[in-house]
């Protein structure tokens, strides 16, 4: 039983890994999957896989397509915003995160974003 629960732990480590959550949560917020059936899936599952390795500028094109693939993807404009952050464009960061934030008024993720506050909060002059 006790080498059942070390290989649980050891899959269960494997898999978190092979997911890119370490390296997501050492390089800022995770970036958001998109619904399977939108536009933008393609490209935005191409820009995740980026963004976790932290290749900014890759993962920053990946996003600008999968936003022009859907417009209306709050999460698509969301993970633009991050790694146009992580690019150290903050005004355009900010503009996204507040597309972001009116489109995807049921995403909690979104809307309860750290990150996303703090940029827009920017925008309208109080940082």
């Amino acid at each position: 039983m006790q080498n059942f629960y070390r290989l649980l732990l050891c899959v269960s480590f494997i898999a978190l890994v092979g997911f890119g959550a370490g390296t997501a949560l050492a390089g800022g917020p995770p970036a958001l999957m998109t619904a399977a059936d939108s536009k933008a899936h393609a490209a935005n599952s191409e820009g995740i896989e980026h963004y976790n390795q932290e290749h900014w500028d890759v993962a920053l094109g990946h996003f600008q397509k999968a936003v022009e693939a859907d417009p209306n993807s709050a999460e698509a404009h969301y993970n633009l915003a991050l790694a146009l952050d992580k690019t150290d464009k903050h005004k355009e960061a900010a503009m996204e995160f507040k597309k972001a934030q009116d489109l995807g008024k049921d995403n909690p993720d979104i809307q309860n974003s750290k990150i996303l506050l703090g940029h827009v909060k920017m925008l309208n002059g109080g940082m």
